[in-house]
């Protein structure tokens, strides 16, 4: 029997970069159509009933990337930050809300202004959630929670733990989809996936197209999952 459409799908967009030598273009143009397509994600996503969807736009370990490369990127951030606010409207027809997880008071204050502004203006917004996960990293996410749970003074279970992750109140991933062919989770999410299915696309990012992320949702649906039982 075919399993129901994931509650929780979570997207590594891998390749933008690759994409961009190979179409002879610059790593900010290449970043940019990137960033593009997840505003056509989340529209799949609405249309194929997923009401929750993240991205991993930005890890703690591309912080050691070149600075101008992150200065660039940065500017893409704010760029489409302050496009959101401004289409606020939008938003609020679509009903989506908008939350960014990880370290974020590693970007920019201007950056992380931006971030609260966007939050603000979409939390009331509990139909579909789009999740960005910036400046994370899965074993900063852990330790930052422990640590948080020992500040609190309280016992270190599954359950204090999983209540100070930064996607606290958020359901577990159904379906983990990578693109670009390579096969890992490079320390997404490793607490919350433990039972997620995972699909790899060969597309690099700015090709992933509406049919492959059908066909990472007819797989989820064949897979019997049992959750260890």
């Amino acid at each position: 029997m075919d399993q129901p459409r994931p509650k929780h799908v979570v997207i590594i967009p891998d390749g933008n970069r690759r994409w961009g030598e190979q179409h002879g273009i610059s790593r900010e143009e290449a970043y940019r159509i990137g960033i593009e397509k997840i505003a056509d994600v989340a529209k799949w996503c609405r249309e194929e009933g997923v009401p929750i969807l993240t991205m991993w736009g930005f890890s703690t370990e591309n912080f050691q990337r070149d600075p101008e490369e992150i200065r660039k990127l940065f500017g893409l951030f704010q760029r489409n930050l302050i496009e959101a606010v401004r289409r606020k409207e939008e938003k609020d027809r679509y009903g989506v809300r908008v939350r960014f997880l990880g370290r974020t008071s590693l970007f920019p204050s201007e950056v992380q202004g931006l971030f609260q502004e966007v939050e603000r203006l979409t939390a009331g917004k509990g139909d579909y959630q789009l999740n960005l996960l910036l400046a994370y990293g899965g074993r900063a996410e852990i330790v930052d929670a422990v640590k948080a749970v020992l500040k609190e003074g309280k016992e270190i279970t599954e359950e204090s733990i999983s209540s100070h992750l930064y996607t606290a109140g958020i359901p577990d991933p159904d379906l983990v989809i990578r693109t670009s062919g390579e096969q890992r989770l490079s320390g997404l999410l490793p607490w919350q996936s433990a039972y997620s299915e995972l699909y790899f696309s060969q597309k690099l990012w700015p090709d992933f197209t509406r049919d492959d992320f059908m066909a990472a949702l007819k797989f989820y649906e064949n897979t019997g999952r049992r959750f260890g039982k």
